[in-house]
């Protein structure tokens, strides 16, 4: 049975001004008092390099980038404190650093307990499904990483995907404990195939669900209160993830899975419910060197 993170490892958001970073803050300021966590607001200030005709050099002010950072955090800050106030005093810093937004979030996010992004910013990419930042996050952070939606919703269960892998096993720590502290049930889904199987359905349909409660055992006596439901499935994982959480205040899942290989940035069903849940998703991944 896996542990979350420590209260001691920051809760680490990265803000851009943009009013879908504002509800990433929220949600991580909330979070971060809820885990009793230290939380970490940084703006990357990122150097835009234009060329053209007769340009041979990047165009920007580098003052007026810095002072529209530090406003930036300044008023986040500001804000995610009184938000943090309602449920607990908590350590909160904030810094504009210079860098692309994917490598200054990366390094801040090496020793945090959680990283939290929106699901697109103010880049232009932020038509798009899902932004450039909160994909890239997703696939190469070495922390836990949320993406946070444009719309977030209090109520509602939240929904694991189980696989058996051992980042799944992460996802099942992290989902439980996250029930709890929300008072609210689990949803613990498991899909299995019959491709390249030759048992009868009843028969896998049973050894899956022995699957299931083998990921399961142990917590329902850590977590008495929270009441788990069990779907095991016979279709695809990432579907049967998204339809169990429609009306999910969050889901949680590994970042791949048990046909996922060492180094793997992404898997095929983390990257299906990623681009489109629409509740808040926290991906398990790998510590660095796992």
């Amino acid at each position: 049975m896996r542990t979350p993170g420590s209260p001691n490892q920051p809760v680490v958001v990265g803000v851009d001004g943009s009013e879908q970073s504002r509800i990433a803050l929220r949600w991580a300021a909330e979070y971060a008092a809820h885990h009793h966590s230290p939380l970490q607001i940084i703006y990357a200030i990122d150097v835009p390099v234009d060329y053209g005709p007769g340009l041979s050099g990047p165009l920007f002010d580098a003052e007026r980038l810095r002072s529209h950072g530090e406003s930036v955090v300044a008023a986040s800050k500001t804000e995610a404190a009184e938000i943090a106030a309602s449920t607990a005093e908590i350590a909160i810093s904030a810094a504009a650093v210079t860098g692309s937004p994917v490598t200054v979030l990366r390094e801040h996010g090496d020793k945090a307990r959680l990283l939290v992004v929106g699901s697109r910013g103010l880049g232009a990419l932020r038509r798009t499904l899902l932004g450039s930042v909160s994909t890239s996050l997703a696939r190469h952070a070495e922390c836990p990483v949320a993406v946070i939606p444009e719309t977030v919703a209090d109520a509602g269960a939240v929904v694991v995907g189980v696989d058996g892998s051992a980042c799944s096993a992460d996802a099942v720590a992290i989902a439980f404990d996250e029930a709890s502290r929300r008072g609210t049930n689990l949803v613990a889904v498991h899909t299995w195939s019959e491709f390249y199987h030759y048992d009868a359905r009843t028969t896998m349909q049973t050894e899956a669900e022995a699957v299931l409660s083998e990921n399961l055992a142990g917590y329902g006596e850590k977590y008495p209160e929270v009441s788990v439901q069990r779907i095991v499935a016979e279709e695809p994982p990432a579907k049967a993830i998204l339809v169990a959480a429609a009306a999910a205040q969050l889901i949680v899942v590994g970042s791949h899975g048990r046909r996922g290989f060492a180094g793997m940035t992404l898997g095929s069903v983390a990257q299906a419910v990623l681009h489109a849940a629409e509740c808040p998703l926290i991906i398990a991944r790998p510590a660095a060197g796992n």
